[in-house]
């Protein structure tokens, strides 16, 4: 989240519509090790049509005597050096962790946490001077606290004068109480934590610095920093004017010299010494007290507070027993919620005091599987399985020594798809379920309900359905709750082929992706998937189908990919594709441009490039870290005048070597009016290494003869701190895929009477294999359906077996089932009002259904009875 300078300010949020109410609902639980669990809850919305958000919860026994909290870092303990949630419960032998304080992001900012951070009782970090800011601490007679805290030091030379510290390792900042520079005129502590190269960048102040080994000055520098390395058993004060002043009048080699700091309660004046805690983390805004919200004590914009985002967060109960770390899902089709919607789910859970921790991007929950010996991501991240550096965290600790055989746990995919192979694993766990190692264990898998072939612990799953895996070993068993998705659970199928041009030879990649009614967003094994070809034939394996030959004069070729018989399109079209550039000859120039101004960068056609090391790509590097606002890096191609683009293609591919910046990659054209077009290449640069990109033109709505001028990405404002602000792009392989013109339908007019085979065609009498009629109690007109389709220049076909009939035409596929109250177009699943009927071994639609999907206008004569196509 944005943890840039944020003021104080009792500030409101935004609540959901009245109209819809959410509430929570347990989903799962699994113990990650004694006196800890781990609960996953659904924020379910009335409204079936909005998506039911996923919440995580690390659920922690205070008491338990073998459990304990504290605060990770970065490597090897830095404050400055960041590194992921995962990376710091690995390197600490955490069981389980959540990410913790905000920090700030930037040119001058090392990533240091803006409030305190005591880890195993030492004090790393202070608290800042900033309004409203509360801190989650576990005392040492294991009591959790959240309060606000001010930093309060002295240093002492040795003829006893005296100077206040302002706090230790520090980042350089402005200070909310009386909105100073953070280090002018003050004296600062700096230990062996501090592994950034200057103390601290961008303070806008010149050091004069002390070290001090063991309480004796060993070292003095005015006016610079000093080059000495920090030991574990020393640190140095930095001052800057009359801190500086203090240090040169006041301290000299060989003097003994001591520092004293504490931590002070803002709301009842208690000071504490870091030794007093077992750990501290600071968060943000306070969200819970005695039970209830609060109005938000921090103003909430900078973490987007009144937006659906991932959220991260910590509480306690009423009787100061129990932790809760919680973190909200952002990725996929899951949104994430808002501060308000947070606090309402925190009062859910139980939670009787909690703060807001840093979210969005930054959001990471890691746990210890049962039975496993490493921690794994708990949920996706807002990256998906990428966790984003962070600046510090809560890890879950486990002092329990080694137990008895328990039980043991299975371990394997819980969701798979007809077809698919999934392979499970026996582990084993202890009496305070802690890892034993399974080996010698001997399993037996078995099925409550088969739905699929199980041998051993290897299940090929053959049909839709939950069941229980069960597996046994001894007296030892376990189950698992599985899932085989069905038809009846899509909302919507889709395929994105790399390309759309239909020519006998080509490969083309067709990735299958699948929502579920429950917003769960998935992609299909290409082993379950089963594929159909219409105007050309094709071989299909692992995910991509090879074209063998394309029938003669065709406008249109349909690949469709069926799912447990639920169907969506790729429409292909005979067409050509052209190299656009792959800058092997390039003779024009390629330049940089930044915006804002302050924004630097190269661009250049070289060679060497990993992956290309032998060819000539366009290479892009940028650095966003100095400026504001919204930011933009260009590769300008011709000096602005652009690549020629002849004719109208449909697509443009590419390939990209990502930096996974996170940065929106966009291209720039102008069109045969001189009007500028923008097309999205990718919404986040969320990869490394190279990746071949498709860019839709045709939707576009670019006109040619064309240019393509710009290739550049954008550091939008919002969340900009989840974005890499420096990194490194190239382009190579520009191809354009120019399919015929647009694929042409017919539009004749129809005109048809209920209850007569006469009608016309574009004036013309035809004779109907069947007569529209109304079907009784309704209003609803039925049709022949290959008549109409015939008609209007659509492909019928129908499948007996699954009472289902597909037309195809232009760039559309509906398919409807008899008895079916839904009906799909191109994947897209929607209700209908009708559904078909056989009669006389026809098949009838409902004229407007079938009519109006296609693109058609249906008018209706009531006193004729006259239905009109047009």
């Amino acid at each position: 989240m944005n943890a840039g300078y944020l003021p104080s300010a009792h500030a409101a949020s935004t609540t959901t519509q009245a109209a819809v109410t959410y509430k929570l609902v347990k989903q799962a639980e699994s113990i990650v090790t004694s006196g800890v669990r781990e609960i996953t809850y659904g924020w379910v919305p009335s409204d079936t049509s909005k998506t039911t958000e996923v919440l995580h919860v690390l659920q922690v026994d205070l008491k338990n005597p073998y459990v304990q909290l504290n605060a990770m870092g970065g490597p090897k303990g830095s404050v400055t050096g960041k590194q992921s949630v995962g990376a710091m419960a690995k390197e600490t032998g955490a069981v389980a962790g959540i990410n913790g304080d905000v920090f700030r992001t930037g040119n001058a900012a090392e990533g240091v946490p803006m409030g305190a951070q005591i880890t195993s009782g030492s004090l790393l970090v202070s608290t800042e001077q900033l309004n409203g800011m509360y801190a989650f601490g576990v005392t040492n007679d294991r009591q959790p606290i959240i309060d606000r805290f001010n930093f309060t030091g002295t240093a002492t030379a040795a003829d006893g004068t005296t100077f206040a510290l302002a706090g230790m390792n520090k980042s350089s900042y402005i200070t909310e109480t009386n909105k100073a520079y953070s280090h002018v005129n003050a004296l600062y502590i700096y230990t062996n934590a501090w592994t950034a190269p200057e103390r601290p960048a961008a303070s806008g102040t010149t050091p004069t610095e002390a070290l001090v080994v063991d309480g004796v000055v060993t070292e003095v520098s005015l006016g610079q920093a000093i080059k000495t390395a920090i030991p574990a058993n020393g640190y140095i004060l930095r001052g800057h004017g009359e801190a500086a002043n203090f240090i040169k009048t006041h301290f000299v080699l060989g003097d003994k010299v001591k520092a004293d700091y504490s931590l002070q309660s803002l709301t009842n004046g208690k000071t504490y010494n870091a030794a007093d805690f077992q750990m501290m983390v600071s968060g943000h805004t306070l969200l819970m007290d005695n039970g209830a919200a609060v109005a938000f004590t921090r103003d909430i914009s900078g973490v987007s507070g009144s937006a659906d985002r991932a959220r991260t967060a910590v509480g306690y109960s009423k009787d100061g027993s129990t932790a809760y770390l919680l973190t909200v899902e952002e990725n996929g089709g899951r949104n994430g919620v808002t501060l308000k919607e947070l606090q309402q789910i925190l009062s859910g859970i139980g939670a009787w005091k909690a703060v807001n921790l840093d979210g969005g991007g930054s959001t990471t929950m890691v746990s210890r599987p049962l039975g496993e010996f490493q921690v794994q991501l708990s949920h996706p991240t807002f990256y998906g399985t990428t966790q984003r550096l962070v600046a510090n965290g809560i890890g879950v600790y486990t002092t329990a020594p080694q137990g008895a055989l328990k039980g043991i746990t299975a371990s394997g995919e819980k969701t798979l798809f007809i077809g698919q192979q999934a392979s499970y694993s026996l582990k084993a766990y202890d009496t305070y379920y802690n890892p034993l190692d399974p080996n010698g264990l001997q399993a037996v898998w078995k099925l409550d309900n088969p739905i699929g072939t199980l041998t051993g612990g290897s299940l090929l799953a053959t049909k839709s359905g939950q069941t229980t895996l069960n597996v046994k070993s001894g007296t030892a068993s376990d189950k698992i709750s599985l899932e085989v998705i069905g038809e009846a659970k899509i909302a919507q199928l889709t395929v994105e082929p790399s390309t759309r041009v239909l020519r006998p030879g080509a490969v083309i990649d067709m990735p299958v992706k699948v929502q579920l009614t429950d917003g769960r967003q998935l992609s299909v094994p290409a082993s379950s998937v089963k594929w159909e070809f219409r105007g050309f034939t094709a071989n299909s394996a692992n995910g991509k189908i090879t074209v063998a030959n394309v029938q003669n004069n065709i406008a249109a070729g349909y690949a469709i990919a069926r799912y447990d018989g639920y169907g969506t399109v790729a429409v292909l079209a005979p067409g050509t594709e052209q190299v656009l550039e792959n800058f092997e000859n390039a003779s024009y120039n390629v330049g940089f441009a930044g915006t804002p101004v302050e924004t630097v960068g190269t661009t250049a056609i070289a060679t060497g490039i990993p992956g290309r090391e032998t060819s000539k790509v366009l290479v892009m590097d940028y650095d966003f870290t100095v400026g504001s606002g919204k930011r933009y890096a260009n590769a300008v191609l011709n000096d602005g005048k652009g690549i020629t683009i002849n004719g109208s293609p449909s697509t443009l591919t590419l390939d990209v070597l990502g930096d996974q910046s996170m940065n929106w990659l966009r291209a720039e054209f102008t069109d045969v009016n001189g009007k500028t077009v923008y097309a999205t290449i990718a919404d986040k640069i969320d990869w490394s290494g190279w990746k071949n990109l498709r860019v839709d033109l045709a939707a576009t709505g670019l006109k040619g003869p064309s240019k393509l001028t710009k290739l550049y990405i954008v550091n939008q404002e919002e969340g900009q701190d989840e974005r890499a602000m420096v990194g490194e792009l190239a382009f190579d392989n520009l191809v354009l895929q120019v399919p015929p013109a647009q694929i042409q339908v017919a539009q004749p007019t129809i005109v048809m009477t209920v209850g007569k085979k006469e009608a016309t065609v574009d004036g013309k009498k035809v004779t109907l294999p069947g007569a529209p009629f109304v079907q009784k109690g309704t209003s609803t007109n039925y049709v022949p359906l290959k008549f109409v389709a015939d008609k209007l220049g659509a492909q019928v076909f129908w499948d007996n077996i699954a009472k289902r009939v597909t037309v195809l035409r232009g760039d559309k596929m509906l398919e409807l089932w008899v008895g079916n109250s839904t009906m799909t177009v191109n994947g897209i699943r929607q209700p209908v009002l009708a559904s078909p009927i056989v009669l006389n071994g026809s098949v009838y639609v409902p004229v407007r259904v079938i009519s109006e999907q296609l693109g058609q206008k249906v008018g209706w004569e009531s006193k004729t009875k006259t239905i009109t196509i047009r």
